[in-house]
């Protein structure tokens, strides 16, 4: 996986993750709370979730295959989509399950030191964690905002750690919330009120990433940006004079195909042509580095039919 994807905010969130869920499920233990055995459960499937990540990177390295031609660039995409849905049932469903279990038989919560203790050292770990990830998003997404960057990401992993370090974050709040008011109160309904809470978060948030991760799995093309270079990159001025129509494709989050029809003068040899359009894919891979696929279709230029406008 190459630094884009986010290795080292993967890595920091399993290794929160992992002691947080411990943490939590000990406090359940002792206290009986229902918002910490919600919160020891999600921090459980976050850990497997980005263990699903580094898995999907690990995969998607390996080289292409007469069967796959293009390469296994996509695995990333689609074990970010499985990590929505384990997001999704076992984070966010077990959540609500538990809520509404404890609202309808509350009990008291015992050893309120155990909980508390333990959500204040789980949110300082998150915060380490989402700091972590919000470093290694920065060194990419330029310009864009939050939710830009997280809708226009082609690499899964950096948005996924961010969404569930976020989720998580503000789960821990909920669940503060949940088990405070029941200590005040003395009711236990509100510690019950606070894992339903979270676990409406978690199926929110699943759902975000599933909506993302699935146009990826469908197949996005390159940027703005992106497009604009080739197209520029494509054009010489002397054999190719233009772009006729043009399509690119991620074959995954580092690898771009581009296909596109190029005019050329009809009085051009097929030396020249074929020469021009080695120097085109030349321009274009010293332009976009991602474009490693490219195929170019030489077609006689026509004032009256030409449409280098469109993509």
């Amino acid at each position: 996986m190459s630094a884009s994807g986010g290795t080292r905010a993967i890595v920091a969130a399993l290794a929160a993750n992992l002691a947080i869920a411990v943490a939590k499920f000990v406090a359940f233990i002792f206290s009986g709370s229902s918002s910490m055995l919600a919160e020891s459960v999600h921090s459980l499937a976050d850990s497997g979730n980005q263990g699903l990540l580094l898995l999907g990177g690990k995969k998607a390295q390996r080289e292409a295959t007469p069967q796959h031609p293009f390469g296994y660039g996509r695995e990333r995409y689609i074990y970010a989509f499985l990590v929505s849905i384990v997001l999704f049932t076992v984070g966010g469903m077990f959540a609500i399950y538990e809520g509404i279990e404890k609202i309808n038989e509350p009990h008291p919560i015992e050893a309120w030191y155990w909980p508390v203790g333990v959500l204040v050292f789980a949110i300082i770990a998150e915060g380490f964690s989402f700091r972590t990830a919000i470093k290694e998003s920065n060194e990419i997404r330029g310009g864009l905002s939050w939710g830009q960057f997280i809708k226009r990401a082609k690499a899964p992993e950096l948005p996924v750690v961010l969404l569930e370090d976020f989720g998580a974050l503000v789960g821990l709040v909920l669940a503060l919330g949940g088990v405070g008011l029941a200590l005040a109160t003395g009711d236990g309904v509100w510690d019950g009120i606070g894992t339903l809470c979270i676990g409406v978060l978690l199926i929110v948030i699943a759902i975000v990433l599933a909506a993302e991760t699935k146009s990826l799995l469908l197949g996005e093309a390159a940027g703005t940006e992106d497009v604009e270079k080739i197209k520029v990159a494509l054009v010489d001025g002397d054999v190719v004079t233009g772009v006729i129509h043009m399509r690119t494709l991620h074959l995954g989050p580092e690898e771009l195909l581009v296909a596109a029809k190029i005019a050329v003068q009809h009085d051009d040899t097929a030396t020249e042509v074929a020469d021009a359009i080695n120097a085109a894919e030349a321009r274009i891979r010293a332009a976009v580095p991602i474009a490693r696929v490219i195929y170019l279709e030489p077609d006689i230029y026509h004032a009256e039919t030409d449409t280098t406008a469109k993509p």
